[in-house]
């Protein structure tokens, strides 16, 4: 590893290294929270574990933080006006005060780095959200359709076509169906595209919690790169706009209002890493299910109008996106369990898909669920997910596209979880084609 900057280090030991100790102590007196960021069985299968917090009760405290797998108390914390997500406004005691302003400077703009959306609160999220959903409409949306369409049917002419066949789906299909729609979105030139592929990849890893300086390095390394390169793509852009959604946030102005350089920054690394590797992780894991579950692929075969509910159950019962963080500003309560101010709050999504209250026999996959819907993968509140509409589409397309395919698809070998928590999905995931 190259030699760190100093800012480097301070930011992760603000953010990770810290967090990092105090969690590993944690563990060390027992504390079972704590085994969701070291235990790698639970990384692999954490649905146990989310089951025995819902057992333990609404709010679970633990050495460092609360945690909930309950549906209604998840969607209390996510949609609480006492509840704030921008982590770094919470107070500090001196020494760490020093070490975060002191971090501050230089620092590259990441999808978890103010001011992107995942992190900042109203009234600024308000405004920010405004502007960036008046670019990313439903019309907007839907009218990248054809594009996805044709994106899924290029991309399965170019698999082999050997009965037998052996191909990595993840790195063949499902990263490369989000990667070209978010690449056209962002305008970016097709030679450029793998390069922005390895920065996502190398980035995505900033939305857990815990990495090692080594780790933090590597990612804040690929942020810095993309930041340079996003800012000269936004010069080009204001000089000869295109065809894209980019193009617009560039030239937005509603009312006198405009994205600023650093949101339109935190903007662009959000889509490409939040938007793009969740959509990876779906395509991936509903191949996945729906090869592991031939009789719900079988009733798709019979009725095709069941692709949308299909896709909200493979999002309730394997949640791309795991768990989130916040913390508290104001004494409250959630479910009758008093939470003070200064407290963190952990709302473990994937647990409250899979709660019993709301969804019966849970552990069922079941495309035909009537409430599938009622899922929380793309969060609740003021902080539900812009992109939702463009991953359900091409969920859908994508899937639906290579089950047209290759309707006989099934497992070649053992496949490969990722290693982040936060985002959950498969990073290897071998399939014998069987046109």
């Amino acid at each position: 590893m190259r030699l760190t900057r100093p800012g480097t280090f301070l930011r992760w030991l603000d953010r990770h290294g810290l967090a990092r100790l105090g969690i590993a102590a944690a563990a060390r007196r027992g504390d079972a929270q704590a085994r969701l960021f070291f235990d790698p069985a639970i990384r692999d299968d954490p649905y146990p574990f989310y089951r025995e917090v819902r057992e333990a009760g609404a709010l679970v405290r633990g050495r460092l933080m609360w945690s909930t797998t309950r549906h209604d108390a998840v969607v209390a914390v996510l949609r609480g006006e006492a509840f704030s997500s921008d982590l770094e406004s919470l107070p500090a005691p001196g020494p760490l005060a020093v070490v975060r302003r002191l971090g501050r400077s230089g620092r590259p703009i990441g999808p978890a780095d103010p001011p992107s959306m995942l992190v900042v609160d109203p009234p600024t999220h308000t405004r920010y959200r405004r502007l960036v959903a008046k670019v990313f409409t439903p019309r907007a949306i839907e009218g990248l359709r054809p594009r996805i369409e044709r994106h899924a049917e290029a991309l399965l002419d170019d698999l082999p076509q050997a009965p037998g066949d052996t191909v990595e789906i993840v790195g063949r299909y499902a990263s490369l169906l989000p990667l070209t729609v978010i690449a056209e979105i962002l305008g970016v030139p097709q030679d450029m595209r793998q390069r922005f592929l390895a920065w996502g990849e190398a980035a995505t890893p900033t939305l857990d919690l815990g990495l090692t300086l080594r780790q933090y390095h590597h990612a804040e390394d690929a942020i810095r790169q993309l930041n340079a390169w996003l800012r000269g793509h936004f010069a080009r852009l204001r000089v000869d706009p295109g065809d894209d959604l980019l193009s617009r946030l560039v030239h937005l102005d509603s009312e006198g209002e405009r994205l600023t350089e650093e949101e339109l920054l935190a903007t662009a690394g959000l889509l490409l890493v939040a938007g793009f590797e969740t959509t990876v992780n779906l395509l991936g894991t509903g191949i996945y299910l729906l090869i592991r579950h031939p009789d719900q692929l079988g009733a798709l075969r019979e009725r095709p109008d069941g692709w949308p509910n299909a896709v909200e159950e493979i999002l309730r019962y394997d949640s791309p996106a795991q768990t989130t963080a916040r913390y508290c500003r104001a004494d409250t309560e959630v479910a009758g369990v008093p939470v003070r101010a200064g407290e963190i709050v952990v709302p473990m999504m994937g647990g409250a898909n899979r709660d019993p209250a709301v969804f019966p026999d849970p552990d069922r996959f079941d495309i035909t669920r009537a409430n599938a819907r009622d899922h929380l993968s793309f969060s609740s509140g003021v902080h539900y997910c812009l992109g939702a509409a463009l991953a359900r589409l091409e969920g859908q397309l994508g899937l639906s596209a290579f089950f047209e395919r290759y309707p006989d698809a099934a497992l070649a070998a053992v496949p490969r979880r990722r290693s982040t928590r936060v985002l959950r999905g498969y990073d290897h995931l071998p399939v014998r084609l069987r046109p």
